[in-house]
């Protein structure tokens, strides 16, 4: 013969899974990374007590100003995130949540993620001296060129090595600093034509860039809506789209003269 339960027992009997399901996915670990500002750089000074860029084959000029690449931090591959990590990290705008395979190439382990980084970074640093090369019209035959940052990798520092190769080389094209002094941040890939590409944690690399002194950021033109998101005060954003284009505008700043694009 089968019993009946009364209303409160039946509610009580079903909570119990529910319960233990919303305990379970408290503490399980989540396909997520939590990202916050991290490290910036400035690509025409020191790292670690060694120059980021070296150039021999060519005269080079002393510059003044700083040109920032930046970085954000985020928890390791192998972390366990949990449901109450990312409650607690979804609302603050010093924090992101996001997706682990946007951050990490999924299907390896620690040592071949670092090793992926490594190799992206390597491209991006050939990409960016192509770049810078190509734009003026110099010989990757008689002028080397060595970069070097230390613990950070994949490509996103690579529109900020360009402008400083640049810079180092050529300034402004008539004597003066492309950053006109300034303290310049920013971030963005960068092919050997000199397009710039999209790197993603943006909103997160504007507070890092502030918070080391940036006035300006160039940005991805795609990523405009992203860099407007909790945008630092006093912080100006400059889209750009090619090493040209970047250069224009830094030069445009710089001499106070010409059309600087806006997000």
């Amino acid at each position: 013969m089968l019993s009946r339960l009364t209303r409160p027992q039946a509610v009580a009997v079903c909570a119990v899974p529910v319960v233990a399901l919303v305990a379970t996915a408290a503490f399980a670990p989540l396909p997520f990374s939590v990202a916050q500002p991290g490290m910036t750089a400035n690509v025409l000074g020191e790292n670690k007590g060694t120059p980021v860029i070296t150039v021999s084959g060519a005269p080079t000029r002393r510059t003044s100003g700083q040109l920032r690449m930046t970085t954000i931090e985020a928890t390791g591959p192998d972390a366990r995130v949990s449901l109450g990590d990312v409650f607690g990290n979804w609302f603050r705008s010093d924090r992101a949540v996001m997706p682990r395979d946007s951050v990490y190439p999924s299907g390896g382990d620690v040592k071949e993620i670092e090793k992926h980084n490594t190799a992206q970074m390597r491209q991006s640093q050939d990409a960016a001296t192509q770049a810078a090369l190509k734009y003026l019209h110099l010989s990757a035959g008689k002028v080397k060129v060595t970069l070097r940052l230390a613990d950070v990798g994949g490509p996103s520092a690579g529109l900020l090595f360009t402008l400083g190769i640049v810079d180092k080389l050529d300034g402004d094209g008539s004597g003066g600093d492309l950053t006109g002094g300034r303290t310049i941040a920013g971030t963005g890939t960068i092919d050997a034509a000199g397009k710039v590409g999209a790197v993603g944690g943006v909103a997160l690399k504007t507070q890092a860039a502030r918070r080391d002194g940036a006035r300006v950021f160039l940005v991805p033109k795609a990523e405009c809506a992203d860099a407007r998101s909790n945008l630092p005060e006093g912080l100006r954003l400059v889209p750009v789209t090619t090493l040209r284009s970047a250069v224009d505008s830094l030069v445009a700043l710089e001499k106070g003269k010409g059309a600087v694009p806006s997000c």
